[in-house]
């Protein structure tokens, strides 16, 4: 796990991260039309590329050993280089989905990261390609019906 030894001071400069409509599928890719939900407004470092970077709310378990849980909020970056081990955005037949990414022997492999579902060969679809890489993602830690708005 990576921690931080202290938080970048940067000054209150903030960007506007769209948030997509559309729930990024942690699981089996689902069809699910595209649309903007609203925007997250996040501190400059943690967005440093903000026209590549589009914020999605999970839906899913998929991906519970990467610490990303179904209705937490997922940060992906498309400036990114994904390398072995990433969790990646990727377009499966045309849905998007959150998965990890394995590089191995010069083969690319998407799987995911619960030990509850079950494995799937990359070869078993049409098409696939890395949309981009996660960069964080957010966890409620109160129920949300509980939150002030």
């Amino acid at each position: 796990m990576r921690r931080v030894a202290s938080l970048p001071n940067q000054g209150t400069k903030t960007v506007r991260i769209p948030i997509q409509g559309a729930a990024l599928c942690a699981g089996f890719p689902s069809p699910a039309d595209d649309f903007l939900e609203g925007a997250l407004e996040l501190p400059r470092w943690l967005a440093p590329n903000p026209p590549a970077t589009f914020a999605w709310n999970i839906s899913g378990d998929s991906m519970r050993g990467a610490g990303i849980f179904d209705r937490d909020l997922a940060v992906a970056d498309r400036s990114l280089k994904p390398v072995n081990r990433s969790v990646v955005v990727a377009i499966v037949d045309g849905a998007m989905s959150v998965k990890r990414l394995h590089l191995e022997d010069g083969l690319a492999r998407l799987a995911f990261d619960n030990p509850d579902m079950p494995a799937f060969a990359v070869d078993d679809f049409a098409e696939g390609e890395i949309w981009g890489v996660i960069r964080f993602s957010i966890r409620w830690h109160v129920a949300r019906a509980g939150l002030v708005r």
